[in-house]
């Protein structure tokens, strides 16, 4: 596996647990804030390194109709009020090459949607910027095709970057997580494991994505089991009225009873 690289004080690749979570979108400052807060509170009373996260835009929504957030100007003046006022290193997704030198000055670390973890001139952007890159792996890639779009990142001599598994492509509406596609890309560079988007279920209902979050806490349980490096997950606490991803998204009041078990097996398998 490729050397480990700070965020921050957030270590990746270290062999300690990192944890990435925030609410899907934007929904409004008061909101992102809060929850950045209340994660950032129980991520340090369990000594796990965090970081916020939260998009400014969800331009790859099911729906014309649907939220997709503040927009490039605001989002991401939030997010580096959020960065300030928290002191909590922040990640947001660019859909644009052209949105990545502005996100680059509020956040550190640029996310590649995993829709467009080939899109060639997007990741080279991001690798420009000399931000931490995070490259979701699409859906319909295999693990050891990501290599490619690390070496987009990598080509502009950034190396700063790793990679989050977030369920591949199994039939219509249905995700599937092959565990092995873990330590594949692990001997690429640092792996992150998305326990919510891996129980998505994309557009499934009625224009809208649908989602089993019943199950985050079995596969976030594997995927520590298995080595990763980090755990992605989007948190809400009214994922029932969350203007997007509600129906995977972890209910807040859940999240530190799932970290404590996650820490107890990492420990164990140290």
């Amino acid at each position: 596996m490729s050397d480990s690289f700070e965020i921050g004080p957030v270590q990746v690749g270290g062999g300690r647990l990192f944890l990435i979570a925030g609410p899907c979108v934007i929904e409004s400052e008061t909101h992102a804030h809060r929850m950045a807060e209340a994660i950032q509170r129980i991520a340090a009373d369990l000594g796990v390194p965090y970081i916020f996260k939260a998009s400014y835009d969800k331009a790859n929504r099911t729906s014309v109709k649907s939220f997709r957030g503040p927009g490039l100007v605001e989002g991401t003046r939030i997010l580096g009020r959020i960065a300030k006022d928290t002191g909590l290193p922040v990640l947001t997704d660019v859909h644009e090459p052209g949105h990545c030198e502005v996100a680059a000055e509020a956040v550190d670390v640029l996310q590649i949607p995993a829709f467009l973890c080939r899109q060639t001139e997007l990741l080279v952007a991001a690798g420009k910027t000399g931000r931490a890159v995070n490259i979701k792996k699409g859906q319909f890639v295999a693990p050891w095709d990501m290599r490619h779009g690390l070496e987009k990142v990598r080509s502009t001599g950034n190396e700063r970057v790793f990679l989050t598994e977030r369920g591949t492509s199994f039939g219509y509406n249905t995700l599937v997580v092959d565990f092995r596609g873990l330590k594949t890309m692990r001997e690429m560079a640092p792996v992150v494991f998305d326990g919510t988007h891996s129980v998505q279920q994309p557009s499934a209902a009625n224009g809208v994505s649908g989602g089993q979050p019943e199950f985050i806490p079995l596969l976030a349980r594997a995927a520590v089991a298995a080595g990763i490096d980090g755990l992605f997950l989007e948190v809400h606490d009214d994922p029932a009225n969350a203007k997007s991803d509600g129906a995977n998204a972890l209910d807040l009041k859940l999240l530190r009873g799932l970290l404590e078990k996650l820490l107890a097996i990492r420990a164990a398998a140290e």
